[in-house]
């Protein structure tokens, strides 16, 4: 199992083309081989003292904390759909991005302790 993570902030007003978005693109991942998507909107995001996931992302007034995750078999099956999709185009935007994509976080993880998943 590997995870790709996801913080991105969003505009209130365009949460449902986010969702949209976000089904479009589960849609694409799924056809190379992600094995599950997790699409989370904030409902309690407190201000942190030293950091937080607002201030992480440099979230605007009005912007919505979204946190995603992507489970795909291993590694080395994120890195081949990667290059897949790049090479298909599948990845090439039509249209508007419904947030910042300058300000999206990222980051892949190695699970050490799972629970409920085999």
């Amino acid at each position: 199992m590997y995870i790709a993570g996801y913080v991105i902030p969003v505009p209130q007003e365009k949460m449902e083309a986010y969702r949209q978005w976000a089904a479009n693109s589960a849609a694409i991942f799924g056809r190379y081989g992600c094995l599950e998507i997790v699409e989370s909107w904030e409902d309690y995001v407190p201000d942190g003292k030293h950091t937080d996931f607002r201030r992480a992302v440099a979230a605007k007034q009005g912007e919505k904390i979204v946190f995603t995750w992507q489970i795909w078999p291993d590694k080395e099956s994120l890195d081949a759909a990667e290059e897949r999709m790049h090479a298909d185009g599948a990845l090439d935007v039509a249209g508007e991005i419904p947030f910042d994509a300058q300000r999206l976080i990222v980051g892949c993880f190695t699970p050490i302790h799972v629970i409920g998943r085999r």
